[in-house]
């Protein structure tokens, strides 16, 4: 597949779909756009490696929709033509806002159904008639389970990010889904790595794929400019409310290791009057969704997240990603910082590293091959008498720098817990 094309109308898709394109801003497809939406309108099975951030959503929607639209659907009833399974409530939503942006000159319906809401207006939604459902697993087999939702039509079947949905436990209600689709169909296999797991499950759903991959694991998007600042773990909040208020930064996300440290830096920020959210497994969908609202439409200057809170995380050029407390997994780091310099646009990413991480710093830019530039602020020199203290890895074990990276999963869908030039649909 050709991966030079420099603009959409190039790659096969109707005016309706080009208009949506366009309206939203986005001129040239990113290099996952530019292999996949061919492939995907010739027909053929996709096994594409490619990370958030790539504009791989965009990479499946739009020739999705178009296929649609080309095929008249049956008479009577509307039936599910598409699914899209999706590991997280985020990730579910931010599709589902992708296929009515570009779909909004079509006369196709979707609906978006995850758990940790009511179950009963999804069935009213799917009992109305849709064509594409996105949908975590678990709360897509408790519909089907209550016959709900019928896959029996299903035309198309895409999973996105793949190999989350494998590290969280899905591997069986993926397959249970599976089974009530049809032998003959479509399917997109979309994961950041070509694992072997990854291989294994491809190998058993898909037909003669056009393989994909578009970056490595391990690599971070040369559009983010990476720093470091050494500084003591009892002052980092002091050097990042200086750090904000000094460079007017406007947007910024913020990382955490716990729910609880999300919490007290939300805290402090707001008392030193920098308004602030935080999001983590322990708010309710609706208020998670509330906060990301509000920091896309800057009535939040920072929102500090956990790891997992921030899957699915969608912002178009977002301009500052901090790490206030460096992951446990130096993997998680380039899942980060790739919220920020996406599809051409310009992004920093500043980790504030305290005597404790020295050792996670080093795992880190051995990981991405790169030594990360190191930088500092006048009058927060690092105390050398501090010694270092252990970093608990315990779910409920806090260390004085943070602690540990817990995960609980459940089956309703999630873990509970622009260019200067020219821009790039996601």
């Amino acid at each position: 597949m050709n991966n030079t094309t420099n603009t959409f109308d190039t790659l096969g898709l109707d005016s309706a779909i080009l208009k949506a394109v366009a309206s939203e801003g986005y001129t040239r497809p990113t290099p996952i756009q530019a292999q996949a939406i061919p492939a995907v309108l010739e027909g053929h099975d996709v096994l594409a490696a490619a990370q958030t951030g790539t504009g791989k959503t965009a990479g499946f929607t739009l020739p999705l929709l178009q296929r649609l639209s080309q095929t008249p659907r049956r008479s009577g009833p509307r039936q599910i033509r598409a699914l899209v399974l999706t590991p997280t409530r985020e990730l579910a939503a931010q599709v589902a806002e992708s296929v009515r942006t570009y779909g909004k000159n079509l006369k196709i319906r979707s609906t978006v159904v995850y758990g940790g809401v009511g179950i009963e207006p999804q069935k009213r939604a799917i009992a109305k008639g849709c064509e594409i459902v996105i949908a975590t697993p678990g709360r897509l087999l408790d519909l089907a389970n209550q016959k709900a939702v019928d896959l029996s039509a299903v035309e198309t079947l895409i999973l996105d990010e793949a190999d989350r949905m494998l590290d969280m436990g899905f591997i069986h209600d993926i397959k249970k889904i599976i089974a009530q689709t049809p032998a003959q169909r479509q399917t997109l296999l979309f994961s950041a790595t070509f694992s072997s797991e990854i291989k294994r499950l491809a190998s058993g759903m898909l037909k003669d794929p056009v393989l994909i991959e578009v970056a490595r694991q391990n690599t971070t998007a040369e559009q983010v400019s990476q720093k470091v600042h050494h500084v003591d773990r009892h002052r980092k909040q002091e050097l990042l409310i200086r750090m904000i208020r000094e460079n007017d930064w406007k947007q910024v996300l913020v990382f955490t290791r716990t729910k609880h440290g999300a919490n007290k830096l939300s805290k402090q920020l707001d008392a030193a009057g920098i308004r602030s959210e935080a999001i983590h497994g322990n708010k309710t969908q609706n208020a998670r969704m509330k906060a990301l609202k509000s920091f896309k439409e800057n009535r939040v200057r920072v929102l500090v997240a956990t790891d997992i809170a921030a899957r699915g995380i969608d912002i178009a050029a977002l301009p500052h990603v901090v790490n206030f407390e460096l992951p446990n997994v130096a993997e998680d780091y380039v899942h980060r910082i790739g919220r920020t310099g996406r599809a051409g646009s310009d992004g920093e990413a500043l980790s504030l590293v305290c005597v404790d991480e020295h050792q996670l710093l080093r795992n880190i830019e051995r990981f991405i091959k790169v030594e990360i530039p190191k930088i500092s602020t006048e009058g927060f020199e690092v105390d050398p008498s501090i010694r270092p203290e252990p970093i608990q890895n315990g779910r409920n074990n806090r260390g004085r720098c943070g602690s540990g990276r817990g995960r609980s999963h459940n089956r309703s869908g999630g873990r509970s817990s622009q260019s200067r030039h020219s821009r790039s649909a996601r």
